[in-house]
């Protein structure tokens, strides 16, 4: 029996893949989970054999959960599925330790094909997202290279943790750091972004498909 763990803050779209999960064979949804820092807290007491991890959830967010979630949980693995398809949250979250990445708008049996693949050791990729990256190596990056690009990925997560609203104490908090160093990451990503406020950091977050309009 395979235990998996639905990490999406999206209920219509939580349930919809839990209810098609429940009709495979020896396919058992242990836990949902509507933010990152509830994905973290139910894998460590449920031990899943796969959680499915959506990237743009409330709070630290689909990169931070999978990283915090293989540190304790050796034996789980973690497959993203997202609507996001930007290469920048493939390759963070593959560097996260994210066995696979599967997009929203695939068929449900590219889930099941990604499941069984994490399973026997096999890193997965929806055909999608792996002719995207085959053909940025080939052609280098485009003109239209997202400026998030350049920043780490504690940079890029509290970038979108601002961009959400989150103040920096309860960024501090969740991120496990002090205030004051979650404004050291604002204004460095500030730099990097060549932005002055919060307000410009939302518009560029939306721009590239970072946060829903």
């Amino acid at each position: 029996m395979t235990t998996i763990l639905v990490a999406d803050d999206h209920d219509l779209v939580r349930t919809g893949i839990v209810r098609l999960l429940e009709d495979i064979v020896n396919f058992k949804v242990v836990g949902e989970a509507k933010t990152g820092e509830e994905s973290v807290k139910l894998a460590r007491e449920l031990k899943p054999d796969i959680v499915l991890m959506d990237v743009k959830m409330p709070g630290f967010g689909g990169i931070e959960a999978t990283k915090k979630i293989l540190a304790s949980c050796e034996a789980t693995r973690v497959i993203a599925v997202s609507g996001v398809t930007d290469n920048l949250f493939t390759e963070k979250l593959m560097k996260a330790g994210a066995s696979g990445y599967v997009t929203k708008d695939a068929e449900f049996d590219e889930i099941v094909k990604a499941i069984y693949s994490v399973q026997k050791g096999k890193p997965y990729m929806s055909s999608e997202m792996a002719q995207e990256l085959a053909f940025r190596k080939f052609s280098g990056a485009g003109h239209d290279q997202s400026p998030f690009e350049i920043l780490s990925e504690r940079e890029l997560q509290v970038s979108l943790m601002i961009a959400n609203g989150e103040k920096p104490p309860k960024i501090a908090a969740a991120l496990c750091v002090s205030p004051k160093t979650v404004n050291s990451y604002r204004y460095r990503i500030f730099e990097k972004l060549h932005i002055k406020s919060d307000v410009e950091l939302v518009r560029l977050a939306i721009k590239y498909k970072l946060l829903d309009p």
